[in-house]
């Protein structure tokens, strides 16, 4: 069985002992993904500007691992209204374009203020 091995990334953290993804082989997994702003704690007013801080923060936990968006196989968001599904599908598409090789996505609407997020990776070793 392959090692377990925590990724961490800049500008993005747990106050506790949780790192931000986990690796096992090529299984990716991350934990909850806060909208903050880089560096900050500070959750941003806007959906638009909260999904661009996920996605970043996805970004950088993937090529931590050493992974790309082609890697990702299923992203799930808890959404405080069903107006930020159309928030998220422009980045979405951004990041996969091909409408034949997208993820697995699934947006849970009225789940709070913020737009926190998770996602599931397959990396080959």
């Amino acid at each position: 069985m392959s090692q377990r091995k925590s990724i961490h990334i800049d500008g993005l953290s747990h106050q506790t002992a949780i790192p931000v993804a986990s690796r096992i082989g090529p299984l990716l997994v991350s934990s909850v993904i806060s909208p903050f702003d880089p560096g900050t704690l500070n959750v941003p007013p806007t959906i638009e500007a909260q999904a661009a801080n996920i996605f970043r923060h996805v970004e950088k936990m993937l090529a931590a691992a050493g992974g790309n968006w082609s890697h990702v196989a299923k992203i799930e968001f808890w959404a405080p209204s069903t107006e930020a599904r159309a928030v998220i599908d422009g980045p979405w598409v951004e990041k996969f374009p091909d409408a034949e090789s997208r993820p697995a996505r699934h947006t849970h609407v009225g789940q709070g203020a913020a737009l926190p997020a998770s996602f599931l990776a397959y990396i080959p070793e």
